[in-house]
């Protein structure tokens, strides 16, 4: 039963309808690989009897014939979707013990589907890192190593743990969220499938907000078929969202065809940046070659505004976040600061901040506040927020002529030590993201695939950004990739 954790989701799913194991066995399996890694650090909150309670349920949906795709699913919930009564904290201290009393939309949808909820997942601060070391659980380990060495790498972030868990084994799959790359760049550096979605096609209703116009929630997966079955499940309208688009959803799974003939393929020039490693250049360059050897055409296309979306993005985010995070002050819920005698309210907010955030999210308050302030609106917030649209009008004349997707690099680089940047400029781990923010500016679906391997052994990603609203044709020439590229590797077992 120990291998049932290694299933797909489409493999789990043709042996419960076929009655070969059930649900509960299935998320036992999981169960008990989750807690056995606690050296990864991936679960911040495990909760086996909700899971137990949810696969007998779904046991009972299989056997009487209303199975939906997710029916019996063990899923790992990244620890920014709020889950009734189970701890919620954002990997924060400030949310120390918050138990929301209410269920996240895409929660409430994923178990409406008949999926299972193993734990809660670690993560960068409120989604803010780009290594999950700024995590107030402690970092979550990678479960690659670099051959011949025994140093921890990081999963990436801010999804790092839903990263490493899907990557071990210790789930079928993993929700993420993605505000400049954190569900792309973590599975590109764990070698597993990450989509970010359109925005606007899940809902980010209790999801905890880190920058609103940015933030999407998506699938983490073992692949791109199983992307297509969960992300279906997870999307769709809603009205407590008014950024929720009133669109209806497509069968994705049915769109993985693995026909791309006549697609149109777009590189473009701007991402061929200084100090890029021979790697990554040889894995784009054999990505394009695999498509078009598929059928597909592949053109040169330019973003001429890319070189500014990493400064933008870096306005845009944390002055959103210093707005969103005004709420943590000890009043409401979560952290509060014990105060001396003598102090009151505004001692009480200060402390309560400097105890309950970590050093990034500090840095982001401060540089939003800044950005947002009276004197420097106009100068910061307003030129970045123009840039914005430039950047998306690139995208916009590049589809407008006919291309169907654009093929990327996921990462500069494979996976790091953790560790490695503690003492770098905080903007080197900035640049981190610099293929994927682009995405989140122009609110473009986006997904990362498994295609390589560096010359140390670790997994290395290509992305590709699909059209607005169109992430079942993305989804259909990521499936053509991945099949072409025939990643099937997985990390030796260490923890």
């Amino acid at each position: 039963m120990s291998e049932l954790s290694k299933l797909t989701i489409s493999g789990a799913r043709a042996k419960l309808r076929a009655k070969e194991i059930t649900a509960v066995e299935l998320t036992q399996s999981c169960l008990d690989a989750a807690a056995g890694a606690d050296a990864l650090n991936a679960y911040c909150a495990h909760t086996p009897e909700i899971a137990t309670e949810q696969a007998k349920a779904a046991d009972a949906r299989i056997g009487a014939g209303d199975a939906p795709d997710m029916c019996g699913i063990p899923l790992g919930i990244k620890d920014l979707f709020c889950t009734k009564g189970v701890k919620s904290q954002a990997a924060s201290n400030i949310l120390d013990g918050f138990k929301p009393e209410y269920e996240s939309t895409i929660t409430t949808k994923l178990w409406d589907s008949g999926a299972v909820m193993l734990g809660k997942l670690n993560m960068d601060e409120f989604a803010m890192g780009s290594s999950n070391e700024t995590s107030a659980y402690g970092p979550a380990i990678n479960p690659w190593r670099r051959e011949g060495s025994d140093a921890k790498l990081t999963p990436g972030g801010s999804s790092g743990g839903s990263a490493a868990a899907v990557a071990a084994d210790l789930c079928l799959a993993a929700t993420g969220t993605d505000t400049g790359g954190s569900i792309r760049q973590p599975a590109a550096f764990v070698g597993i499938t990450g989509v970010k979605p359109t925005y606007g096609r899940c809902s980010r209703w209790g999801v905890i907000a880190f920058a609103s116009s940015l933030d999407q929630a998506g699938p983490m997966t073992k692949d791109v078929r199983d992307a297509a079955i969960m992300l279906e499940a997870m999307a769709g309208y809603d009205a407590k969202d008014s950024t929720s688009a009133n669109l209806p959803v497509p069968n994705f799974e049915s769109m993985l065809t693995g026909d791309i003939k006549g697609k149109k393929i777009g590189i473009p020039n701007e991402y061929r940046i200084d100090g890029m490693p021979a790697e990554i250049e040889k894995l784009w360059a054999d990505g394009a070659d695999m498509l078009r050897d598929a059928g597909a055409e592949i053109v040169d296309v330019s973003l001429p505004h890319t070189k500014y979306a990493l400064p933008a993005y870096y306005v845009l985010a944390p002055a959103e976040a210093s707005s969103n995070l005004a709420r943590y002050d000890g009043v409401r819920y979560g952290k509060r600061a014990t105060l001396q005698s003598g102090e009151g309210i505004n001692e009480m907010y200060e402390r309560t901040r400097a105890e309950g955030f970590g050093d990034e999210v500090k840095r982001r308050v401060m540089i939003g506040a800044y950005v947002l302030s009276a004197g420097f609106y106009d100068a910061y917030y307003r030129r970045a927020q123009r840039v914005r649209t430039l950047i998306k009008k690139d995208f916009d004349d590049v589809y407008a002529s006919g291309v169907d997707a654009i093929l990327t690099p996921a990462t500069p680089s494979a996976a790091f030590g953790i560790g490695e940047m503690k003492n770098a400029d905080p903007i080197k781990m900035y640049l981190n993201d610099v293929f994927t923010v682009t995405v989140n500016m122009a609110g473009l679906p986006g997904v990362a695939i498994p295609t390589g391997m560096d010359a140390n052994g670790l997994p290395l990603g290509l992305q590709l950004i699909g059209r607005p609203w169109e992430e079942g044709d993305m989804l259909n020439i990521a499936y053509r990739l991945e099949q072409s590229a025939g990643f099937v590797s997985k990390p030796n077992k260490w923890w």
